[in-house]
This record gives C-alpha cells, structure tokens and sequence, in this order.
C-alpha cells in the first residue's frame, strides 16, 4: 500500500474503530451488567411509548426489604444472586407484555401494558433464594401505578404515583407487599 492511501485510510480506520466502540459503550449502557435488565436509560425511552400506545399500562417500582442485612449476614455474592433472582422473576412476569429495568442498587422497575396479575408476581417475588446450600428469605416492597388513574398519562407522574405507594407498602407495619395508588 502506497504512503498517501495509507494517509487516507488511516483516519478511517479510526474513525470506525471510535464508532465501534461507541456503539458498544451505548449497548451496554443501556443493560444492567448482573441483571441483564435494562438501566434507566434503556427501560425510559420504552415505558414512555407503553404509556402513549396502552391506556391500561401499570407501572411497578420494587425494592428488596433489609438488602443491606442480607449483604451484611450472608456475603455480597449473597445480595448479587438475590438481586439476579429478583430481576429474573419480575423479567418472567413482564414476559412479551412489558419490561423490567434496574434503577440501580436493590431497586427495580417495570411496565406492563396491562395489569396482569400483581398477586401472583408478589408470590413469586417473596419466594426464598437459593444460595450456597441454604434458602435465603427474601422481601420485595411493590409500589404500582394504573396509569388510567392519573389525571394525565406521564411516565414521570407514574414514577411519582408509584414511589408513594412503595412507601405506603413499607410503612405499614408487619405487612410487606403490593399497595396500589388506586383503583
């Protein structure tokens, strides 16, 4: 190859590698590298099309209960499986009909075009972990939004709605669970 071809092609060269590695950068931002759930960027740009497109959309955010003890009692890799599971389980019940996405730490959120059934997805998150020979108990608070009862369908307004009810979940005592806004 001659000099000036390969002056020419040089900046190419790098210029596709830059693109590349860009492109993967913005692949995997967009994925929760021990979930394999979305990240909020990735989960955002979708529940904001499933709250314009389905009226009868339902917004979730969880969060596992006393995470920090189980980090504490049982090890890290401990909470990293629980947080795996966790993520599994609420991917499975969101199946083809919604997504499910990792804010980040022990909080989760997911959208469903329809509310299917939170009973059964609050049984199967309250199911133990397994780990190292043992069954781990674990808790997940459920905070949900109908998006049909907000004055104006926003995914921000049903965050907001959500977030309210999981503090309602988690505030009344002895009681762990699925607290709708409303109905």
């Amino acid at each position: 190859m001659d000099t000036q071809a390969l002056a020419l092609a040089l900046p190419l060269i790098g210029w596709a590698s830059h693109t590349a590695l860009l492109t993967h950068r913005l692949a995997t931002a967009r994925r929760d590298p021990l979930t394999g759930l979305r990240t909020r960027a990735g989960w955002t740009a979708l529940a904001e099309r499933i709250i314009r497109r389905h009226r009868d959309a339902v917004v979730l955010l969880l969060d596992l209960d006393d995470f920090k003890n189980l980090n504490d009692s049982h090890g890290h890799a401990a909470g990293d499986v629980a947080l795996a599971v966790t993520a599994e389980r609420l991917a499975t019940w969101c199946g083809r009909h919604g997504i499910a996405g990792r804010l980040g730490g022990d909080e989760f959120v997911a959208i469903a075009r329809q509310a299917s059934d939170l009973e059964s997805l609050h049984r199967s998150l309250r199911q133990p972990v397994a780990y190292a020979g043992r069954r781990l108990p674990v808790s997940v608070s459920v905070g949900s939004c109908h998006v049909k009862d907000l004055p104006v369908r926003s995914l921000s307004d049903a965050l907001t709605a959500a977030d309210s009810a999981i503090y309602a979940a988690k505030g009344t005592a002895g009681r762990r669970g699925i607290r709708p806004l409303s109905r």
